[in-house]
């Protein structure tokens, strides 16, 4: 009976499986009439409202999972809030203890408390003293222990109350040394070390390459951090001839050298000084204009200077020659004479007459013109004084006087307009008188030795 069954079982299990495979193929076919069409409707409405059912199922359960997880978080919370009172009101009891300890500790103290800190306050200003000393750069890290006992919270001991004269002699005998060493100076040699020269806290310079610079012991704005950079303007070549030799100087040696005073900031003040372009700007057009001007007279001077020197040089070889020659003037004059040597006294000394004219205005060209511009420089730098005071005056309408800054534009160009005018004019001066002296003296030989024919041509007339 029991082997019946099994087999019925088997079959039925089997005629499913085949009935399921061929509803799921008949699925897949087209429907062939209206009712097997709405038979597979409500079949698919069936299926659909089953997978439904167990999606609500599944998720009433998760609601439920999610309640009890809810309710342990807060039996956790509320446990949290409750340790959380207990360690506030621990806190207050134990603050309350800490301030009555305190007020026990100073009244124990008595007197030292006061000592003590007036210690740490003289611990906190020599180590920004230190701090700031381009001693620190040789040896760094100088001042930790001085920022430590002046943030320190605890009664010092002696060993640190005695670090700090310590200190304070050490720094002593720093500042009367010159010393080298190496270091890091931001802004050369990409970052690595090189020599670097330390006179006490006033002053050091860096040696790369045998190229001596100023080096400034200044505090980085973004870090706070004080480190060596190289001077971004360096000081005038006097300055850097003392730095110079203060390197190539030998132990023991004594030699002229710079010193700063303030121990960096007249250093730093370079880096607003404008070079010679930058006044040159301050000028304005005016300025570029007086430039021009002094750049094209002063190479015409300097090329009628050379004209005339030659044409001396040869009229003074004319003079040791008695065969005229066109290349000069004297030999001009000369052909003139020997064109009209065999006439009367007064017809020789018209004809050298004109030939000595022909030859002043070759003589004199370009003297007017130097002596112009030597006259409009000074008057160019006066145009510019004006424009820029108008400037000034415009800036104090609108923003009054408070920013010396805001006229400093305007002034600038009034005064470098002024002095610009003046540099151009005093070589053109020079120039000028040089080329008009040249020429004077040509005119001079050429004068000298018409006259020399005239009277020779005379007495040679009358003997």
């Amino acid at each position: 009976m029991k082997t019946t069954m099994k087999i019925l079982a088997a079959a039925m299990s089997f005629g499913l499986a085949l009935s399921a495979g061929a509803e799921a193929y008949a699925q897949t076919q087209p429907a062939t009439s209206l009712n097997e069409l709405l038979n597979r409707v409500r079949q698919d409405t069936r299926e659909a409202s089953q997978e439904n059912q167990q999606r609500l199922n599944e998720f009433q359960s998760s609601r439920n999972q999610q309640q009890s997880l809810l309710s342990q978080a807060r039996s956790e919370l509320s446990s949290l809030e409750r340790q959380a009172d207990q360690l506030s009101a621990q806190f207050d009891a134990n603050q309350i203890a800490i301030d009555e300890q305190a007020d026990i500790l100073r009244q124990r103290q008595g007197a030292f408390g006061e000592v003590f800190g007036t210690a740490r306050q003289v611990a906190g200003e020599f180590a920004a003293v230190i701090d700031g000393s381009i001693v620190s750069a040789q040896f760094p890290g100088r001042a930790d222990a001085l920022d430590a006992l002046a943030n320190s919270n605890v009664l010092p001991t002696r060993e640190e109350l005695d670090f700090i004269p310590r200190r304070v002699i050490e720094e002593m005998i720093h500042q009367q040394s010159v010393t080298t060493f190496n270091s890091v100076v931001y802004g050369i040699n990409n970052g690595e070390p090189v020599s670097v020269t330390r006179v006490g806290p006033f002053v050091a310079f860096s040696n790369n390459n045998n190229n001596q610079r100023f080096a400034l012991w200044s505090q980085e704005d973004t870090t706070n951090e004080w480190r060596l950079s190289d001077l971004a303007r360096q000081p005038p070549a006097q300055f850097a001839g003392g730095a110079s030799a203060l390197f190539n100087a030998a132990p023991g040696e004594v030699v002229m050298g710079v010193l700063d005073p303030s121990r960096g900031p007249l250093l730093e003040i370079y880096k607003d000084v404008p070079n010679i372009n930058e006044r040159i700007d301050q000028s304005g057009n005016v300025g570029l204009v007086i430039i021009g001007l002094l750049i094209l007279s002063a190479a015409f001077g300097l090329f009628r200077i050379f004209m005339l020197f030659t044409t001396q040089a040869a009229v003074n070889g004319q003079k040791r020659s008695s065969k005229a020659k066109k290349g000069n003037p004297l030999g001009r004059v000369m052909l003139a004479y020997e064109s009209v040597k065999d006439r009367d006294t007064e017809t020789i000394e018209l004809k050298l007459d004109n030939a000595i004219l022909q030859e002043t205005p070759k003589l004199d060209f370009g003297l007017n013109f130097l002596k112009l511009a030597a006259g409009i420089a000074p008057l160019l730098g006066l145009l510019g004084t004006v424009t820029g005071m108008i400037k000034t005056f415009t800036q104090i309408t609108l923003f009054g006087t408070g920013d010396p800054k805001v006229m400093a534009g305007g002034i600038s160009e009034a005064l470098m307009t002024t002095v610009l005018g003046l540099i151009a004019a005093i070589p053109l001066l020079f120039i000028h008188s040089f080329a008009a002296s040249f020429a004077r003296g040509v005119q001079a030989v050429l004068e000298e030795q018409a006259a020399g024919m005239v009277a020779r041509h005379a007495e040679e007339s009358n003997g």
